[in-house]
């Protein structure tokens, strides 16, 4: 029976266990996307995981959504990200790097020349950003014509190749939480009648050629991605939303990809059982989990690995703690997007 502890192949790696550290925004970068030092440590006290995915990482200028995110567009950044893979490396982890278009969930402040945010329709979001100088409401956005959607597509396969000349061992495509691909495979944010809207294939589009541009730079074996159905966050809604992910999942599993990365958030459609038998490669499962959880995922199959959030954010050593069944730390949410080291690289280990 598989562990938690067992070793699983996932892409073209030998994870040495099935623990995934979650993507999750920290905010620890500069104001020009460059990643701060801490960076490298909070990542590298984390590597006895299976594998680690990085915070969502804008592939352009015009991709940043949140103050002080990191970016992976220009040399600066690569440069201080091979530190991070570099840490990560040395003790003996593994890393992909989540690549992500925030599209409208952004604010012209953040972005080149005061520029409005991108989207596939003029549609205004609900809500608000949170921009240097406080929360601002979000504005409509600029509705992308087919050749801006593909210049979008080709800063994701340069993201991709900057990920790996920055060391990286694969990449995520982030297909969820509202922003830029999930605002294309979504009805309610998607209203466009042209070859990236109408029809649920249409609106898979922009999806499918973005994996097949981080392919073509990566190989598929090393090209992941998330999903979070029904996750409705950033003013997202789909009509039909089993019928768009059942057809997502159809046509992505056509791709070979290292994995398929689903985190569920309360919807009472079980999309695990619905969308896994439609996936070959690895299944990875996140959102919630607990250490009996996990457990039952792994040892019945279900899931191939798991991918912990806020239990790694506060307990570097989680797979230790599990093996041991100490008591874990307790995330402190007050930190974890301010600067600094509080709350990021002072959580403690055992011992």
């Amino acid at each position: 029976m598989n562990s938690l502890f067992s070793t699983v192949k996932i892409g073209s790696y030998n994870l040495k266990n099935r623990f995934v550290m979650a993507p999750m925004t920290r905010s620890r970068a500069d104001n020009n996307g460059v990643p701060t030092d801490l960076v490298a440590t909070y990542y590298a006290q984390r590597s006895s995981a299976g594998l680690i995915i990085t915070e969502c990482v804008f592939p352009s200028p015009m991709g940043k959504g949140y103050v002080r995110s990191p970016g992976i567009c220009n040399e600066q950044q690569v440069t201080a990200w091979k530190k991070v893979t570099e840490a990560v490396h040395k003790k003996g982890g593994l890393i992909f790097m989540q690549i992500n278009h925030c599209g409208r969930i952004s604010h012209p402040s953040m972005l080149p020349n005061n520029a409005t945010p991108v989207a596939p329709s003029a549609i205004k979001p609900a809500g608000q950003s949170w921009t240097e100088i406080g929360l601002q409401d979000f504005v409509t956005p600029h509705q992308l014509t087919e050749a801006e959607v593909k210049q979008v597509i080709n800063e994701y396969r340069q993201a991709t190749t900057l990920a790996l000349q920055a060391g990286f061992d694969g990449v995520e495509l982030h297909a969820a939480s509202g922003y830029l691909a999930e605002q294309f495979l979504s009805s309610g944010s998607n209203q466009r009648q042209d070859n990236y809207g109408g029809s649920v294939e249409n609106r898979c589009r922009f999806v499918i050629e973005t994996l097949q541009a981080m392919i073509a730079e990566a190989g598929s074996d090393r090209v992941g991605i998330k999903i979070s159905p029904e996750m409705n966050f950033n003013d997202i809604t789909d009509a039909n939303p089993q019928e768009t992910y059942t057809c997502l999942v159809k046509q992505i599993n056509k791709l070979n990809l290292a994995y398929l990365h689903v985190a569920l958030f309360g919807t009472p459609v079980d999309y695990h059982s619905l969308l896994h038998p439609l996936f070959d490669s690895a299944y990875l499962i996140g959102s919630g989990l607990t250490k009996e959880t996990a457990e039952n995922y792994i040892a019945t199959n279900k899931a191939d690995a798991v991918v912990f959030g806020s239990a790694f954010l506060a307990n570097p050593d989680l797979p230790e703690r599990f093996k041991q069944n100490a008591t874990l730390n307790t995330p402190d949410r007050d930190t974890f997007y301010s600067p600094g080291a509080e709350g990021y690289t002072d959580y403690p280990t055992l011992g």
